[in-house]
């Protein structure tokens, strides 16, 4: 398979990225044209390769999952960059910085609470998640985090939403906000269903 001819200005901000699990993803894409979910578990060590690649998103440089034929014959997962051209806008800025302030004001609207476990927990403990993945709707360039678009979770609730969202239906096609919207995972007071499944869910702390 060819390698593409990328834009100048993707190859300077893939060339910025120092992160060491992002540049690995980087760097092998810039050589050989795409990465395989295989190639980052058995030769870079990543046991969780979407989030390997989530973090090169984050950097707001736009890539794609398609389809290869792996050595055994059965098809597996490789990401490309994406044509800039075809990226949707919040995508493309990368993941907005989450700020001191930003926890400050959830922290006064919610308290100091997992929104998923509800019990109480140290603000140290605490981190800001997307209701809405950010793999779905991303973020906008120069706009001002709205608190309503996030949640306090503590790591644990974070991570189970992390590995729920990531097998979601809705995750990889159609990324439709209105379907993360009715899920229990950004909405647990209403939600309609979980991850695209009709059931109710309760996490007991």
């Amino acid at each position: 398979m060819s390698k593409p001819k990328l834009p100048p200005e993707l190859v300077k901000l893939c060339k910025s990225v120092t992160a060491k699990r992002p540049k690995t993803v980087i760097d092998h894409i810039l050589k050989h044209g795409f990465i395989t979910t295989q190639e980052l578990k058995d030769r870079y060590g990543y046991n969780h390769p979407p989030r390997a690649v989530r973090d090169v998103k984050e950097h707001g440089i736009p890539i794609e999952m398609f389809r290869v034929e792996g050595n055994d014959g059965r098809k597996i997962a490789a990401y490309r960059f994406e044509d800039p051209g075809k990226a949707r806008s919040g995508q493309q800025v990368g993941r907005t910085v989450l700020s001191k302030e930003l926890k400050q004001k959830l922290v006064a609207l919610h308290g100091e609470r997992c929104a998923i476990y509800l019990g109480p927990f140290p603000d140290r403990e605490l981190q800001i998640d997307h209701r809405i993945p950010f793999e779905v709707l991303g973020d906008v360039l120069g706009a001002k985090p709205n608190p309503d678009d996030y949640m306090l979770l503590c790591g644990s609730a974070n991570h189970a939403k992390s590995w729920s969202c990531e097998h979601c239906v809705n995750w990889l096609e159609p990324k439709k906000a209105d379907i993360c919207r009715a899920c229990y995972w950004a909405s647990p007071d209403d939600y309609t269903h979980v991850a695209m499944c009709e059931a109710r869910r309760s996490d007991i702390l």
